[in-house]
C-alpha cells in the first residue's frame, strides 16, 4: 500500500475540479517566495531549531474516549513517521508555509488511527456542490481527496485570509541582503586568491598583446617551474607591486541585523540556535515559541478525535515539556525537595527532572508529618494529617492490692 493509498481512500477524484473561493476572492494554493525560506542556512537553523525542540514535546490523552490512539500518538503517528519526526515536520512546515494541514489516517474498518502532516504548498481546497474537500497532490502527479472539515489546520500570522496563514515574503528583503552578503564573501576570497602582483604597462599595447604578456609573465615566474624565487621582468611592465592577501570579513553591523531581523522573524535567539542558553533564555523561549504551538497542536488534534460530547466530559489530547531539563542544578535540587516533601510530586517526576530512570514504587506520593494548621498551634495538636495508630492500646492493668494499716492514723 502506498502513501497515497494509505491516507486517501475511496475519494472520488474525478467530481473535484472546482475551486473553492473565499470571501475575499482568494484562490486558496499555497507556494513559498523564490529561493525558499528552507534554503538559506540561518533561516534553516531557525527553523530546525524550533522543530527540534518541539520533537521533544510529550503526547498525553485524558479522559476514557478513544484510549487506543494513546499508544500511536506515543510512538508512530502513522506508518511512515515516529512521533518526535511528525512534531519535528508539523513544527517544520509551520515555519516554512504558516499553514499545516494534518490528515486523518483510518484504518480498513474506518476508524481513526493516527495522523499524517501535509505540505500547504501542495494543497487546494476545492467545492464540489456545497461539499468542501482537501484536494493534496503527490510527487508522483498523483491526487487524492479528503473532506475538509475532517482535517486539521494549524496557523500562525493569519490575517488576511478566513482559514490560512500569510508568507514569508516579509523576510524576502533579508533573505535578498543574506544572498547579497554571501556572494560577496565568496568574490572576495576569489579575488584575494588570485590576484597576487599588480603591475603598470610601460608601453603602450593592444589587449591582446597584454594578455599574452601577463600570461607569460605568469609562467615564467610565478609557477612551480621558477625554483630561484626570484622575479624577473623587461622594459614591458613598470612599477610592479606585490598585492598582499587579507582575509575578508563581512560587516559586523550589517551581519548583526541579519541575525536580528532572522530572530525577530522566527521569535528565537541566537543564544538557542546556537544552544548556549540559560535556564531564563530557556523559559523566555519556551513561553513565547513552543508553548503556543503545543496549545494549538493540542486542541487541533482534539478537535479532530472527540466529539462536543466527548470534550464536554474532559477528552482531551495535549503536549506536555519537562521545563526543567535545561534548569541548573540548584533550580532542579529546589523544586525537587520542595515539591516532593508536600506530595505534588512523586520518586518517578523528581527522576524525570534529572534525568534519570524510574524505579520501583516511585509513583507513590509522600509527605511530610510535622505540619500544623496555625489556628491549633496555642493547643498544641497537630492537624488531620497526623496519622493515628488504628491498633487499640493495652489498658492499664486493675490494682487488686488490699489496702494496709501503714500510713492510716488512729
Amino acid at each position: 500500500m502506498g502513501l497515497f493509498d494509505y491516507i486517501f481512500k475511496k475519494k472520488n477524484e474525478a467530481l473535484l475540479g472546482e475551486y473553492f473561493k473565499m470571501l475575499n476572492t482568494y484562490s486558496p494554493v499555497f507556494t513559498t517566495y523564490d529561493g525558499g525560506v528552507y534554503e538559506m542556512d540561518l533561516t534553516r537553523t531557525a527553523i530546525n531549531s524550533f522543530a527540534t525542540h518541539c520533537s521533544k514535546l510529550k503526547p498525553e490523552m485524558s479522559g476514557s474516549a478513544h484510549r487506543k490512539l494513546l499508544r500511536a500518538l506515543e510512538f508512530k503517528p502513522n506508518y511512515f513517521t515516529d512521533t518526535p519526526k511528525f512534531i519535528a515536520r508539523i513544527a517544520t512546515i509551520l515555519e516554512c508555509e504558516h499553514t499545516c494541514f494534518i490528515a486523518p489516517v483510518e484504518d480498513k474498518y474506518g476508524e481513526l488511527v493516527g495522523f499524517y502532516p501535509l505540505l500547504p504548498s501542495s494543497c487546494e481546497v476545492v467545492d464540489v456542490k456545497g461539499q468542501l474537500y482537501l484536494r493534496y497532490t503527490f510527487s508522483n502527479g498523483q491526487r487524492g481527496a479528503i473532506e475538509f472539515e475532517r482535517v486539521g489546520i494549524m496557523t500562525t500570522h493569519q490575517y488576511r485570509n478566513d482559514l490560512f496563514g500569510e508568507s514569508n515574503t516579509t523576510l524576502k528583503p533579508t533573505m535578498q541582503l543574506m544572498q547579497t552578503s554571501n556572494e560577496g564573501i565568496i568574490n572576495a576570497v576569489k579575488n584575494s586568491a588570485n590576484i597576487r602582483f599588480m603591475a603598470k604597462v610601460a608601453n603602450m599595447l593592444k589587449p591582446e598583446d597584454i594578455k599574452k604578456e601577463r600570461e607569460r609573465f605568469t609562467e615564467d615566474n610565478l609557477s612551480a617551474e621558477n625554483t630561484s624565487g626570484m622575479i624577473i621582468y623587461d622594459s614591458k611592465f613598470s612599477d610592479l607591486k606585490q598585492v598582499e592577501s587579507k582575509p575578508y570579513t563581512p560587516n559586523a553591523l550589517q551581519t548583526q541585523q541579519i541575525n536580528e531581523n532572522v530572530c525577530t522573524h522566527f521569535g528565537t535567539n541566537m543564544h538557542i540556535l546556537q544552544n548556549d542558553f540559560t535556564e531564563e533564555q530557556w523559559n523566555a523561549y519556551y513561553e513565547g515559541k513552543i508553548e503556543p504551538f503545543a496549545i494549538q497542536l493540542s486542541i487541533v488534534l482534539s478537535n479532530m478525535v472527540y466529539t462536543d460530547r466527548e470534550l464536554a466530559a474532559g477528552n482531551m489530547i495535549t503536549f506536555s515539556a519537562n521545563r526543567l531539563q535545561y534548569a541548573s542544578n540548584a533550580t532542579k535540587l529546589q523544586v525537587s525537595t520542595q515539591l516532593f516533601d508536600r506530595a505534588l510530586i512523586n520518586r518517578n517526576t523528581v527522576m524525570d527532572i534529572w534525568n534519570m530512570p524510574h524505579v520501583d514504587g516511585g509513583d507513590k506520593y509522600y509527605i511530610r508529618k510535622e505540619y500544623t494548621e496555625v489556628t491549633k498551634l496555642d493547643n498544641g495538636s497537630s492537624d488531620d494529617n497526623t496519622p493515628v495508630d488504628d491498633e487499640p492500646q493495652d489498658e492499664p492493668a486493675e490494682d487488686t492490692t488490699t489496702p494496709t494499716d501503714e500510713g492510716v492514723q488512729e
